[in-house]
């Protein structure tokens, strides 16, 4: 099974690897990125992501996670254990923020993205990639007990003690907009993708399921929103420090 769902994966997705979702959401975040922002990776967790490694692309990168060794994350300047409804750090500490496949876990996502209004400077960004709750993944997550989450990571791969309950009050358009709206923040932008999928590779039989769901939401238009990744840009309002116009001191 695992050799004819190989050669699926390079007939049917050539330019798609393993976590295509996170390199996405890097390119999207290193693309505004500026050599002299302040980072703040919200849920940085332990470092199991390597596209989630910025070091080097900004002035400082920091990271905040409950679980205590994002203190040891090699992917961080600086990681602080802490919670998103508490973020320990000043106001208006960092230019950007980013939330790589958190807001799914959050269970007050208000209070968090008032935290995440409050450490950003004036004009700074918020990045988030998230699963659509409209998709069947989330749609299979809230029908299923959390042990089968953990047990299908494990088949996947991926540690059980790195999977987390998850709640999905912030996943979708919507939700973001009434959020961003409650925070102070202005909802930019927002893209609903489809790729190769992931969850469906263990069979090529539910292989072939999952492409031909990818290619309806991908070719009809009416589809859209049931794409499996949400990724977008809120903003703090205001003039970043030194922008063009400020007066000089």
């Amino acid at each position: 099974m695992g050799r004819l769902v190989e050669r699926l994966d390079r007939a049917l997705y050539p330019g798609q690897g393993a976590n295509w979702d996170d390199h996405l959401f890097r390119s999207v975040i290193l693309e505004g990125l500026r050599p002299e922002d302040e980072l703040l990776d919200l849920g940085a967790g332990a470092g199991i992501v390597e596209a989630m490694n910025l070091r080097g692309h900004a002035a400082r990168v920091c990271g905040v996670d409950l679980d205590p060794r994002v203190t040891e994350n090699p992917f961080l300047d600086e990681g602080r254990v802490g919670a998103g409804e508490a973020i320990p750090y000043a106001d208006a500490s960092f230019d950007v923020v980013v939330a790589d496949n958190v807001l799914e876990h959050l269970e007050r996502p208000e209070e968090v993205f008032r935290e995440v209004a409050r450490v950003l400077r004036p004009g700074g960004s918020f990045l988030v990639k998230t699963p659509n709750a409209r998709h069947y993944v989330p749609l299979i997550a809230r029908l299923t007990p959390y042990r089968f989450h953990r047990f299908l990571n494990r088949l996947r791969g991926r540690e059980e003690v790195d999977t987390f309950p998850t709640c999905y009050r912030a996943n979708r358009p919507a939700d973001l907009e009434r959020h961003a709206r409650a925070a102070g923040l202005v909802l930019e932008w927002v893209e609903l993708v489809e790729g190769r999928p992931e969850y469906l590779r263990f069979h090529p039989l539910t292989y072939l399921l999952g492409w031909l769901y990818e290619r309806l939401v991908n070719r009809v238009p009416g589809l859209t929103s049931f794409r499996v990744l949400l990724v977008a840009e809120l903003r703090r309002p205001g003039r970043p420090a030194g922008a063009a116009g400020d007066l000089a001191a």
